[in-house]
């Protein structure tokens, strides 16, 4: 006998709910990953997420793993022992950037911040004369900040720019050709509204011409997968691994759905549901963890009143309103919550919904 799974109501830092477009693809008849139709639905995801990267690099393709995965497959094929990496630090990812460069050989120069405040992009550009690769988090999920990367982009030099785009792909503005992003990856479980398990990547050429050739990750290599995409030699397609083609299906039909109500409608939606939350929750009499003017519209952080327990009211939400947000990380674990408005919760009645559900837990935890 097999148990239906509860509804929730994923209002956390991801996944989202998914839109149902996406749902719906991963219940078709199953594909072999050589399969000329598959080809042709992972060719559309491809050109899908050119356009929601705001690129026109060949190497635009989702990778068969998470966004963690994305994060590693841009370092470990750009540096390589003794490269110097320069990583703005402003949260938990710019931590994570630090830990997997290091474990590639480079020498990280970090360039922290304060968690809770954008990234000052003078202090990365001043941090070394000449590294080989400058990272930075383009919307930082663990504080709710979003950056301008824009400016790493315009002044990196012979640098190659890496930015985590994990929360903000598909839901604000990205223009990766536009900024000079070299190396941008993100993940499918956030605003793209589609379940965990794709990495979308985009690689310049200007990256792909100064890769390592040999990275120590086979499975990540870019020239490999590259290939598998058809970007090898022409229109040539190399085999490379078997594909998750029931995720790619989904992948490929939530970016449609994106691409049906219009990019810049979407972005529009998300910042709409983004201020109504925000100022909803400052009319329950709460405060703002990310400073005005670089709040995330898919993520909101928001400080846990004095005298209330955090993990009490999530309980509560999730006991009472099938109801999922976040609580922050790091030494802002009980102190912050991390709510998403992402995909399709980018609407007014998920805000109504976040809204009442917080008053009445806040009410009952007091």
């Amino acid at each position: 006998m097999t148990t239906q799974p509860t509804r929730r109501h994923l209002f956390g830092p991801g996944p989202s709910n998914c839109y149902p477009e996406a749902t719906e693809a991963l219940g078709r008849p199953l594909l072999g990953h050589l399969d000329p139709d598959f080809i042709t639905i992972l060719d559309n995801a491809c050109d899908a997420l050119r356009t929601l990267w705001g690129t026109t690099n060949t190497r635009t393709l989702p990778l068969s793993a998470t966004g963690s995965a994305g994060m590693e497959a841009a370092f470990v094929n750009t540096v390589v022992p003794g490269d110097i990496a320069v990583i703005a630090v402003n949260g938990l990812f710019g931590e994570r950037m630090c830990e997997v460069a290091r474990r590639c050989g480079a020498e990280v120069v970090r360039v922290d911040h304060e968690w809770g405040t954008p990234i000052d992009a003078e202090r990365v550009l001043k941090a070394h004369p000449s590294p080989k690769v400058i990272a930075a988090v383009h919307a930082e999920t663990s504080t709710g900040v979003l950056s301008d990367v824009s400016e790493l982009g315009t002044n990196k030099g012979d640098a190659l720019l890496i930015v985590d785009a994990v929360t903000s792909l598909g839901g604000i503005e990205v223009r990766a050709d536009d900024w000079g992003i070299d190396i941008g990856y993100s993940g499918t479980q956030k605003c793209l509204g589609v379940p965990p398990g794709l990495s979308p990547i985009t690689v310049s050429e200007r990256a792909f011409k100064r890769r390592v050739k040999d990275p120590r990750s086979w499975y990540l290599d870019i020239g490999l997968l590259g290939g598998y995409v058809g970007a090898a030699q022409g229109s040539s397609r190399t085999y490379h691994h078997t594909a998750p083609v029931a995720m790619v299906a989904s992948l490929e039909a939530g970016l449609r759905r994106i691409l049906d109500e219009g990019l810049e409608h979407v972005w529009a939606r998300h910042e709409a549901a983004g201020q109504a939350l925000r100022e909803g929750l400052q009319n329950l009499g709460l405060e703002l963890f990310a400073p005005e003017g670089y709040r995330l519209p898919s993520l909101t952080t928001v400080k846990v009143p004095e005298g209330v327990e955090s993990a009490r009211v999530r309980r509560h939400l999730m006991g009472k309103y099938s109801m999922e947000i976040g609580a922050g990380v790091g030494r802002y674990a009980d102190s912050i919550w991390r709510i998403g408005t992402m995909g399709p919760n980018a609407q007014q009645d998920s805000v109504e919904l976040i809204l009442g559900a917080l008053e009445d837990g806040i009410r009952r935890s007091a």
